[in-house]
């Protein structure tokens, strides 16, 4: 497999990219020409050259997907018109080719507004009449919902809107969480779900590994239209649940309630990535349904570290613990407490909760998560910690219950002092940017031990459904590159844990 990769690397992948990049430029003129003098707000009724651009887009597009090796599209279904479901829901979303069904149907998508500033590929987008998000405009997200609307009740004149509910890309294995984007205007949707039945393409989601395959295969299957119940169009939530329940019995895969923000902390370039059994998934649920995640994550977790440190590792109730967060006490409130009363005994050091924070909150900044736990962990007499308490931190940051330091401990004191400070740590760090695949071992030795407890997971078995079809060897079955390194039996370790 290796070698037949390299040498597609230097013969078939540059022609096929050669090739597409002339067939976005063969295209361009059209669309420019059709996009010329159009409304941005209003839809007109399709004259008989622009419905003459529309096909030859469709062909051009068409070919660029066979040069990369797409000789078969396979279409299953019959797609309703914009009048039946204004709206097509599509998942998984995996990858790059996953554009398939847009070019083929011509449908609009949500894009972000600086995609149309982009030469030649701006000028494409902006032919399908998406909708645009801005960054900058802090009512983007309401007015992209406003939009949708507006077009989903125009009476099918509009494009149909084509919906990634997932949100993000994941590996196939299941699907997460919808969003409630595609079911707030509470009107007929058209489930599609889409396949790759390569081996290739199911394992890999890179644009290089895949134009290098000789052939690449893709389905994509139209399901019936879904129409909303009066209690669905009242609860968006609820349909986006439904309609997801239906696509992935479709797929014959299972569906969990992790979400797109799950998967943005999963796949965090940072110095530690999350093992497959971490709780921290579940502590970042619990704290968006407790809004506790701050707008000003450095300064709140800034004056949370001081006053952690000022306690002293003075344990913590779940009345003390409230008191601290400014909440009242609730059953949530409850499952998050759980999650650090390590010892089960009504009690909880808040410096971990401080350090699982600092991970949710900016996930991909390891080193100020660790300087912030030094700060609260550090004797006063020579601002340094022991193995022991950096075994609490890295455990806490990971969210694991059971960790191994003594192989890192040793290699960053070389001074055999028994205590680090965080400049020594930060400098072993730097040098050793691989440090926690080498020196850091962790155990799922189930929920007697450690900051994870079994209670929190009760209230969400489907989180955990990830036997069947999904691959038990990848990390929670959802989010690609979640972690360096697997290892056997991992699942089974996690549901075992959680039972």
């Amino acid at each position: 497999m290796h070698s037949q990769i390299a040498l597609m690397t230097v013969t078939l992948f540059p022609i096929r990219l050669l090739i597409a990049a002339f067939m976005m430029l063969l295209a361009w003129p059209f669309a420019f020409l059709a996009s010329v003098g159009r409304s941005e707000t209003v839809v007109e009724p399709q004259c008989l050259w622009r419905r003459l651009v529309d096909i030859i887009l469709r062909v051009i597009m068409r070919i660029m997907w066979f040069a990369g090796g797409f000789h078969w599209i396979t279409v299953k279904g019959q797609r309703a018109l914009p009048a039946e479901a204004p709206i097509l829901t599509l998942a998984p979303h995996s990858s790059y080719f996953d554009a398939i069904p847009v070019t083929m149907t011509m449908s609009s998508i949500v894009m972000k507004a600086e995609s149309k500033d982009i030469p030649v590929w701006g000028t494409l987008i902006k032919y399908i009449r998406p909708v645009f998000v801005s960054r900058s405009d802090q009512n983007s997200r309401k007015k992209t919902v406003e939009e949708i609307k507006r077009r989903a009740h125009y009476g099918g004149d509009w494009p149909q809107i084509m919906i990634f509910p997932e949100g993000t890309c994941t590996n196939r294995s299941c699907l997460i969480t919808f969003k409630p984007g595609a079911f707030i205007p509470a009107v007929p949707v058209q489930p599609v779900v889409i396949r790759y039945p390569n081996k290739l393409v199911r394992l890999f989601k890179i644009l290089w590994l895949t134009l290098c395959q000789i052939h690449n295969e893709f389905v994509i299957e139209f399901l019936p239209i879904y129409t909303p119940s009066e209690e669905e169009k009242r609860n968006p939530a609820l349909f986006a649940v439904n309609v997801r329940r239906i696509m992935a019995k479709a797929l014959g895969v299972p569906i969990t309630d992790y979400s797109f923000e799950d998967c943005q902390l999963a796949m965090a370039e940072g110095q530690l990535r999350l093992p497959v059994d971490t709780c921290l998934l579940e502590f970042a649920k619990l704290v968006r349904r407790l809004g506790l995640k701050p707008q000003n994550a450095e300064k709140v977790l800034q004056d949370y570290g001081n006053r952690a440190r000022k306690m002293e590792g003075q344990k913590l109730d779940l009345e003390g613990f409230a008191q601290f967060l400014d909440v009242p006490v609730s059953d949530m409130l409850r499952d998050m407490f759980a999650l650090f009363d390590e010892h089960e005994d009504g009690s909880m050091d808040i410096r971990e909760y401080v350090i699982a924070l600092s991970v949710v909150c900016r996930p991909a900044k390891t080193l100020d998560t660790m300087k912030l736990a030094f700060k609260m962990f550090e004797a006063e007499e020579d601002s340094a910690i022991t193995e022991r308490e950096l075994a609490v931190i890295l455990k806490t940051a990971l969210g694991v219950t059971h960790l191994k330091v003594s192989r890192l401990f040793t290699a960053i004191d070389i001074d055999d002092t028994g205590k680090l400070t965080f400049d020594k740590f930060r400098g072993f760090v730097e040098e050793n940017p691989d440090f926690a695949d080498e020196y850091l071992h962790t155990e799922s030795i189930g929920p007697q031990t450690g900051p994870c407890h079994d209670q929190h997971t009760q209230n969400n078995p489907s989180s955990l459904n990830l036997h069947g079809t999904a691959n038990t060897k990848t990390a929670n079955g959802i989010c690609p590159d979640f972690s360096p390194k697997y290892h056997d039996g991992t699942i089974d370790a996690l549901m075992k844990k959680h039972k």
